[in-house]
C-alpha cells in the first residue's frame, strides 16, 4: 500500500474514533463510527485482506450501524435530561487512555526495525494437508491436499478459507457464545423498546 493512502485511511479511522467519544449527539457519534469502520476497511484492503475489508463494510458499516442508529432513534436518547459529568468516571477514562498509550508505546519500541520475513507458503500448505489412513496399509497415513493447501501451493493466500478454518476449529465455542450474546442483546432491545399500555 502506498504510504499516503495508508495515512489517509489511518487518519480517517482515528478521527472517526475520536469523534465517537467527543460528539454529544448520539446519531453523529454513530455516523463517526461508520467513518472509522470505513477507514479500517481501507487498511484491510491495503494489507491484501480483501475479504476482511468487504466484511467490515457489509457487516459492521452496513448492518450493525444501521441497527445502532435504529435503536438510537427508537429509544430517543436526546430526550434525556443533561447530567453534569462526574469526576470519578472522567478520571477512570483518563487513566485507561494513559495506560493504553503507555502499552502502545512499549509495543512500538519493542518491535524490531527489521523487515518482516516473507511468508513460507509451501510450508503452510504442508501444515493444512489432511492425513487420512491408507486402506491397504494399516497404521500408515497419507496426506491429501485441502483447498487451503492447494491455494497456498499456488502462492495465493486464501483469507476466506483461513478465517473460516480458524473460526470453526480453534474458536468455535467463542463464536457460539458470541451468537448467543447477540441474540440476548436483540431480545433485550425489543423488551426495552416496548411501550407500556396504561
Amino acid at each position: 500500500m502506498p504510504l499516503p493512502i495508508f495515512w489517509f485511511f489511518a487518519l480517517v479511522m482515528l478521527f472517526g474514533a475520536a469523534a465517537v467519544v467527543l460528539l454529544p449527539n448520539p446519531v453523529a457519534s454513530a455516523m463517526s463510527m461508520v467513518a472509522s469502520f470505513v477507514g479500517l476497511a481501507g487498511l484491510f484492503v491495503g494489507l491484501n485482506a480483501y475479504f476482511a475489508g468487504i466484511i467490515q463494510i457489509l457487516v459492521y458499516t452496513g448492518a450493525v450501524m444501521v441497527l445502532f442508529i435504529f435503536i438510537i432513534m427508537l429509544l430517543d436518547l436526546n430526550s434525556d435530561k443533561k447530567h453534569t459529568p462526574k469526576m470519578a468516571p472522567m478520571l477512570a477514562g483518563l487513566g485507561i487512555v494513559i495506560a493504553f498509550t503507555i502499552q502502545l508505546i512499549g509495543v512500538i519500541n519493542a518491535t524490531p526495525g527489521k523487515a518482516l520475513p516473507a511468508l513460507d507458503l509451501p510450508a503452510a500448505a504442508q501444515h493444512f494437508m489432511n492425513e487420512v489412513p491408507v486402506a491397504d496399509k494399516p497404521g500408515e497415513t497419507e496426506k491429501i491436499p485441502t483447498q487451503i493447501s492447494k491455494n497456498l501451493s499456488s502462492s495465493n493466500l486464501p483469507d476466506v478459507h483461513l478465517i473460516g478454518h480458524s473460526l470453526f476449529t480453534q474458536y468455535n465455542l467463542p463464536l457460539q457464545i458470541l451468537g448467543a450474546l447477540l441474540l440476548v442483546a436483540t431480545v433485550g432491545v425489543v423488551v426495552l423498546s416496548k411501550k407500556q399500555i396504561h
